[in-house]
């Protein structure tokens, strides 16, 4: 019996270790995909729904889907507060699409509803992997640390923009892979604004706000690594972000920087923040011209032809939502001709209406709020420092989208709903300490054994009721 038991421990074991190995390898790759291969290459045959990064996204949507319908049972677990708000997202976006493809629609804005259709659920796909699919708390910071570590290489390639005053990315050519855009290098102020491989400079600035957080996290807790591994991605994002040029990315830095700030200890707040105080100082001392023309991006918002691009298009989108406040007229119906706002959340009331813009808002909400609940009752610092900084990425990823049109640039969402996934992981594998109904959550060590003598008592009996209604039989039958 006893070996029966150790076979089948081992096997789920076995099991288990091969999962997690397999959802970390999909899930480097798709950063490889999502980082590595610039925004502009795509599969020409299935125009912009043809980015590497998207299929890997959708397949990964599939195999999720497979694997929920192959499961043995329905075991109750923790709830799943981020994938319960995920999944009113994805039905408001279904209503929505059958919403458009029943009204009068123009023939030009189809195929984009569909596009539109396939990057949600490919931006789901990487969510839910990363959410289900990591079944130990060891196994997210893993994943953390890689995606700080392909985002700072990222960020160096737009370091070396920056240098060079080249786009760079220009000279990348992949086989069955087609450039839907030209590139060339973008000036502010006489200083190059460099986007590394995305799409463009407010992209990139967006996603590095993001993943700023998570690469302090990755440099505050070693786990082995030497000083170069941890800081490295720090290093490269920290000054990616500071030369992008970018007002939306700052404003992100800004927001990540404040959350960790008055989330951390008063000595490391001290040590971190003045650290970036003394690299402010050698960039102004470095660079005057960068620092003057960022006070200018502020300063002088008033007369800048992109705020009043802006403020201008109110007007436009209470028009078009007026037509269908509740629904919208479609994710992906309202096409650049009609107006851009550069505004995520104002072309999200025109084409989701208030329901899915409500919907879509509800699911940083949800990570943000629970992450903060809990973390005040973890024990271990280091899951409550990774729930920090993943309130501040998300945060800052959340707030960034109201200056550009983040639906339309697949590498600010794909990383912003992983980042959701990872924080949806944290908060199934990691429950409240208060909350008795919860599982705790799985470790790496052995489980301990029973202690023989007296304290065994205290182990509950798993024996069939009838073998100890027997013994009980025969031990008085002995004593009689």
């Amino acid at each position: 019996m006893g070996s029966s038991t150790d076979s089948t421990v081992t096997t789920a074991r076995s099991r288990d270790a091969l999962r997690t190995t397999g959802v970390l390898a999909w899930l480097t790759v798709y950063l490889v995909l999502l980082f590595g291969i610039p925004s502009r290459l795509v599969f020409h045959p299935l125009g912009s729904a043809g980015a590497p990064s998207t299929l890997f996204g959708l397949a990964s949507a599939l195999v999720w889907f497979l694997a929920q319908l192959w499961r043995s049972a329905s075991v109750a677990g923790p709830r799943r507060p981020v994938r319960i708000a995920l999944t009113y997202f994805l039905v408001t976006v279904g209503i929505s699409y059958v919403a458009a493809m029943t009204r009068p629609i123009d023939s030009d804005e189809i195929s984009p509803a569909d596009v539109a259709v396939l990057v949600v659920i490919s931006w789901s796909g990487a969510l839910l992997t990363a959410h289900d699919g990591l079944t130990k708390l060891r196994d997210v910071e893993v994943l953390v640390r890689r995606f700080a570590f392909i985002g700072g290489l990222m960020a160096l390639v737009g370091l070396a923009q920056y240098v060079t005053k080249q786009p760079l990315v220009d000279r990348i050519a992949i086989p069955g892979l087609t450039a839907v855009s030209d590139v060339s290098a973008a000036f502010r102020n006489g200083l190059v604004r460099i986007s590394g491989t995305a799409t463009s400079p407010i992209e990139f600035g967006a996603l590095l706000s993001i993943l700023l957080p998570l690469a302090l996290h990755g440099a505050l807790h070693p786990a082995g690594r030497g000083f170069l591994r941890r800081w490295f991605p720090v290093a490269t994002i920290s000054l990616a972000l500071a030369l992008s040029m970018s007002r939306s990315a700052y404003i992100g830095l800004a927001v990540c920087m404040v959350v960790l700030l008055v989330g951390w200890p008063p000595a490391l707040r001290w040590r971190v923040g003045g650290s970036f105080v003394v690299v402010a100082g050698v960039l102004a001392a470095g660079v005057p011209r960068l620092f003057s023309s960022v006070r200018g991006m502020f300063s002088g918002v008033k007369d800048d032809p992109s705020i009043t691009s802006r403020t201008d298009s109110y007007a436009v989108a209470w028009q078009f939502f007026t037509d269908a406040p509740w629904f919208g007229r479609g994710l992906g119906t309202f096409l650049p001709k009609y107006r851009i706002f550069d505004n995520n959340y104002l072309g999200l009331l025109v084409s989701g209406g208030i329901v899915g813009t409500v919907a879509f808002l509800a699911i940083p909400i949800t990570a943000i709020v629970v992450l903060v609940r809990r973390r005040r009752r973890w024990a271990d610092p280091q899951s409550r420092d990774l729930a920090l900084s993943l309130v501040a990425g998300i945060l800052a990823g959340a707030v960034s989208l109201a200056f550009f049109d983040g639906f339309g640039f697949p590498m600010t969402m794909g990383t912003l709903f992983l980042a959701l996934g990872i924080a949806g992981a944290l908060i199934r594998l990691h429950p409240s300490d208060r909350d008795p109904d919860r599982p705790p959550p799985a470790v790496d060590v052995e489980p301990p054994t029973a202690l023989p003598g007296p304290s065994t008592a205290l182990t509950p009996r798993t024996e069939p009721l009838d073998t100890r209604r027997a013994r009980r039989v025969g031990s008085t039958d002995g004593s009689r």
